[in-house]
């Protein structure tokens, strides 16, 4: 009888996975790539398909997860976005843009058409939605991670735990809890600063008070954000209304809990 070798096991093929930018400044993209070490002992177990910012190759879908970095502020991008939605089996929301519309969502105060006239010189070859608006807005998102840009640490985190197939495990406690456990001096109760980390979710390691400055919010609102109260001890430091409204609004204009709880 003649002898056959046992054929290799096939390997498995490793998840593809896709970066997309929408309207934004590529500073979550930048967060990924500033994962040098991580990338390099990531790059046997994931294919990166289609990342512009890192690579020319192009490689088709379907994707296994698709990180979409930016708003949602034009009606090609509103078709895009479907796009990727169907192509992809996961999609990571990333960083504020993303997830509430970010900084440019402040445009959504007043009509577009208007802005658009104030800024380009030849208005009538803008097309542009009325607002900007987060990724989850248009399609389902499976996961939406917080910040301007997005902490490193914490993307790792999404990609590894949504691949393996479970929910990422990161904070929702506020920023407060972070300046606590680094034994940061608080700039409101000691400097009478306005400082909005008593709402903001964590995720920064409460960078601007380590320095002496206030939380400027570019993780967005907290689960547990008490909005009055936080506007009560504002106003403690000297802010009228408009101004507490602008303090909130500045990273995560179009947040769902801000809307409709302005003074």
């Amino acid at each position: 009888m003649k002898r056959t070798s046992p054929k290799p096991a096939r390997r498995a093929r490793p998840p593809k996975v896709a970066v997309w930018k929408f309207s934004s400044c590529d500073g979550c993209q930048m967060s990924l790539l500033d994962c040098e070490d991580e990338l390099l002992a990531a790059a046997g177990q994931v294919q990166i398909a289609y990342f512009p910012e890192a690579t020319s190759t192009v490689v088709r879908g379907p994707y296994d997860l698709s990180l979409v970095e930016g708003s949602i502020t034009t009606p090609h991008e509103v078709e895009r976005i479907h796009e990727v939605r169907r192509q992809s089996r996961l999609v990571l929301a990333l960083g504020a843009c993303a997830t509430s519309g970010g900084v440019q969502a402040l445009r959504n105060r007043l009509p577009a058409a208007e802005l658009v006239r104030l800024v380009y010189a030849s208005p009538e070859y803008i097309e542009t939605l009325p607002t900007s608006s987060a990724i989850a807005d248009h399609v389902q998102v499976d996961y939406e991670l917080r910040g301007c840009p997005v902490n490193k640490r914490q993307l790792l985190v999404a990609i590894q735990a949504l691949l393996a197939g479970r929910k990422p495990t990161l904070p929702t406690f506020a920023v407060c809890l972070e300046c606590k456990r680094a034994a940061n001096v608080c700039v409101t109760v000691a400097g009478g600063q306005p400082c909005l980390g008593p709402v903001t979710q964590a995720g920064c390691g409460a960078l601007c008070p380590k320095w002496g400055r206030g939380c400027q919010g570019c993780f967005g609102l907290s689960e547990s954000a008490n909005l009055d109260q936080l506007r009560a001890v504002l106003r403690r430091t000297g802010l009228s209304d408009a101004e507490i409204g602008r303090e909130l609004d500045r990273f995560n204009a179009g947040a769902r809990q801000l809307q409709g709880g302005r003074p």
